[in-house]
């Protein structure tokens, strides 16, 4: 076991891989106030110390647990006219696979138990956003339209992903890409 440990600690990559992977079951299944770094620490099979070393804090865990800009703006390259297809496949295709397991779902459920923390992750998670968006909005009402997306996400994943009731979900996944693109397109690009 100790020899497995020195290996592991000798490799960073496979670290961080690991805290976060644990960081987002642990997020998703607890929820932000009741997540710890103790619990994310031994699901990944790592000190306390070393995630802290890592991300510093809970809070820049979890930033860095949630798909951020770097998803976003992995979606951005190519036809413009095609990104609120893009982003609705990337969204659905997700929020499908983590089977209610997403950070966003956490970020979502945090609001009833810690407000404050849940305002300073959604205003880090806005910021993100904005700068993945911003090369594709001009416009005065750039940042309005940026949080009419996040609004409408967030909207769709409560709907859909935590209450899982309603007609979005009981939407195909196929057909929920096809309404969010349409409605993505609208607040994109009025």
């Amino acid at each position: 076991m100790i020899a497995e440990r020195r290996q592991h600690r000798r490799n960073p990559e496979l670290n961080r891989a690991a805290i976060l992977a644990a960081a987002r079951a642990a997020f998703a299944e607890m929820g932000y106030a009741r997540a710890s770094i103790r619990e994310i620490a031994q699901r990944a099979g790592v000190t306390h110390g070393l995630v802290m070393r890592h991300f510093g804090s809970k809070e820049q865990l979890f930033l860095a647990a949630m798909p951020g800009s770097g998803d976003l703006e992995d979606l951005m390259p190519g036809e413009p006219d095609a990104v609120p297809e893009r982003i609705a496949r990337a969204y659905v295709d997700r929020m499908e696979a983590a089977e209610g397991n997403d950070p966003f779902i956490a970020l979502i459920r945090s609001a009833a138990t810690d407000e404050q923390a849940a305002t300073r992750l959604y205003a880090a998670m806005r910021e993100r956003s904005f700068h993945a968006y911003r090369p594709l909005l001009d416009g005065p009402d750039a940042e309005i339209r940026v949080d009419l997306l996040g609004a409408h996400l967030i909207g769709v994943t409560f709907s859909r992903y935590v209450v899982r009731t309603g007609p979005l979900a009981d939407l195909v996944p196929e057909d929920l890409v096809g309404y969010l693109a349409g409605t993505l397109r609208q607040i994109l690009y009025g």
